[in-house]
């Protein structure tokens, strides 16, 4: 089925970059360009996480465990936070997607000088909301007295460097959005390698625990920030970015905010969940908090893996949907959730079954180590259900439906998870019972999520206009 695009729509407005990290999703052998966009995005991904990871790492081994437990118990208010603002960037990735496959070059640039100029009033706020907020929410959360100041402190920096993640969050969803993943990677690349160096040395040689730590991860965002920015203002035609043309233009931040927004609270709806799960789990001390801090950051990695067929399954979707390609739509979606079982199976087991040495990494103590031990027994043998549900919900998001999704996966996941922190985990409060709401709630909102897929895909094979214009649901 071939959707003859309308010559307004087929009119190109401008000069288009010619760089050769862009990609054309909308034509060509599929299965070889999504793995060439992937693999980039995996690795970006890794990278991203070893901000995180070293963090830990670093914390654990040289500032001892009451400072693993405090830069861990914070990841899901942090999460909590930024994700309705993070969202924003997946409004802008599909946005500057559509645009670019339909070759309408003017709404492209309009939209990037906006979610920068938007990425820098979002991290501001974060700012005041992280520091102001930062002591009272790790109070609510049950965070433990030995904890809670480390914490704090670690979260208020932290908070600091808001402006340059958002800063690069959004500008590399502009690089996805045209098929440039390589860049990123180039760039977190370097970051990385700043902020273990960063992190030896303010915790070892300056003896600043927790705080040397905070500092490392926003100087190597910074960094990061920068060099995505200057990409961008080096580009040419429609991506480039020339400051003087940052404003807000009101449609495309609205349109951001409609597919952008519901992506976000789709976000805080798990932070939420996981903010309650955190504070169950700290309720069993801080060996457990740690054990559970090293554990999950180790299924970091593989989440992020898959992760990538989440971006991807965006792109390519919002792409074919701005070229009028429906079949190739089709295709994408079978092919992101094929390989996204593919490595979240394998990369899960392998973690599980490594997960002794894996762990020694960040504690040698045994406690420690067996708490972590019974997440991952858990986790990451089923987490390709949580692949393959963020993968369809790409897939929905790229077709222009970000309410649907969200209601979705505030029903079969969030909802979920609360009803059973305080029935089944209250009438047998172990770990194993806690653990199981995870993959619990996985495969009922990716069956949902399937089914959804289905229904709309009914829909525009019989009437094929409505993948013109999609409407959220």
């Amino acid at each position: 089925m071939n959707i003859k695009k309308p010559v307004s729509v087929r009119r190109k407005e401008g000069k288009r970059g010619s760089g050769s990290y862009e990609m054309d999703m909308c034509n060509g052998p599929l299965l070889g360009k999504i793995i060439m966009f992937a693999v980039p995005l995996m690795l970006s991904g890794i990278l991203q996480l070893l901000f995180n990871a070293a963090d830990i790492v670093v914390a654990g081994r040289f500032a001892g465990n009451e400072a693993l437990a405090a830069v861990g118990s914070t990841g899901s208010l942090i999460n909590l936070l930024i994700n309705v603002f993070i969202g924003l960037s997946i409004g802008t990735n599909v946005l500057v997607a559509q645009y670019y496959g339909a070759k309408r070059d003017k709404d492209v640039s309009e939209t990037i000088h906006t979610a920068i100029l938007t990425s820098l009033i979002c991290g501001t706020v974060l700012i005041v909301i992280g520091i102001s907020l930062a002591k009272i929410m790790l109070i609510w959360m049950g965070t433990p007295d030995d904890v809670l100041d480390q914490a704090t402190l670690y979260m208020r920096i932290y908070f600091v460097g808001m402006p340059v993640m958002m800063l690069y969050n959004f500008g590399s969803a502009v690089l996805r959005a045209v098929g440039d993943t390589r860049r990123p990677l180039y760039f977190l690349l370097l970051a990385g390698a700043v902020n273990v160096v960063l992190n030896l040395f303010f915790v070892i040689v300056f003896d600043m625990g927790v705080a040397g730590v905070a500092v490392a991860t926003v100087i190597s965002q910074a960094i990061s920030a920068i060099l995505v920015l200057r990409c961008l203002m080096k580009s040419e035609g429609c991506l480039k970015v020339h400051w003087k043309n940052l404003k807000i233009h009101k449609h495309k931040l609205l349109r951001m905010i409609r597919i952008g927004v519901p992506a976000g609270m789709q976000g805080a709806i798990f932070s939420i969940s996981n903010v309650l799960i955190q504070s169950s789990i700290n309720s069993f001390g801080s060996l457990t908090m740690a054990g559970n801090t090293a554990a999950s950051n180790i299924e970091g990695f593989v989440y992020n893996a898959m992760n990538a067929f989440h971006q991807t399954a965006l792109s390519f979707t919002s792409q074919n949907l701005g070229g009028g390609k429906p079949e190739r739509i089709k295709r994408v979606a079978l092919l992101c959730q094929v390989l996204v079982f593919a490595v979240g199976f394998v990369m899960g087991m392998g973690a599980y079954l490594l997960g002794n040495q894996l762990l020694h990494i960040y504690s040698t103590d045994a406690q420690v180590i067996s708490f972590g031990l019974q997440r991952m027994r858990i986790i990451c043998t089923t987490y390709f259900f949580c692949g393959m549900m963020d993968t369809m919900v790409g897939v929905l998001r790229g077709l222009g439906y970000s309410i649907m999704p969200m209601l979705v996966s505030l029903m079969g996941s969030c909802v979920l998870r609360i009803v059973w922190v305080f029935t089944i985990f209250a009438w047998n409060p172990t770990l194993f019972v806690l653990y199981l709401s995870y993959p619990i709630s996985w495969v009922l909102t990716w069956s949902a999520h399937v089914v959804c897929y289905f229904a709309e895909k009914k829909k525009w094979d019989r009437k094929p206009d409505l993948l013109m214009s999609p409407q959220d649901h």
